[in-house]
């Protein structure tokens, strides 16, 4: 299939596919003699693969890992399970942060008097002032 014909059919973008080819995660394709890409089902199915990962936050090194641990099908799954349970524990980390962020924002929207900029604690708190005594 050309490339067209595997952006349809996984609902990735041509340039995403080109750039996958480019670092490695993707072969080359072979060509036509007209120079078109011409991807083959395993190729269909290993795009999958890496669009599910990044789907689930997984960075280009993580996909390039998951890819070589998991190219033979009679490896133990353990090195499969460190890299997906450090990603967790990443994307945990992050929920923390972000729910630390959004406490900060709803106690500044809480104290908020709805007066002006110059006296809002939304503003303040912002750029880092407090409100004159």
């Amino acid at each position: 299939m050309r490339i067209s014909q595997l952006a349809e059919r996984t609902g990735c973008h041509l340039e995403t596919i080109r750039y996958y080819e480019r670092i490695g995660l993707l072969a080359e394709p072979a060509r036509t003699a007209s120079r078109y890409r011409m991807y083959g089902e395993p190729d269909a199915e290993r795009l999958g693969f890496i669009m599910r990962c990044r789907g689930l936050g997984f960075t280009i090194e993580d996909i390039r890992s998951l890819l070589a641990l998991t190219a033979d099908d009679t490896r133990s799954c353990d090195e499969v399970d460190v890299v997906v349970r450090h990603h967790l524990a990443d994307i945990e980390r992050k929920q923390r942060e972000l729910a630390a962020m959004a406490d900060t924002l709803r106690a500044s929207l809480a104290n908020c008097a709805r007066t002006t900029v110059g006296e809002c604690t939304v503003s303040r708190r912002l750029h880092g002032t407090s409100l004159p005594a």
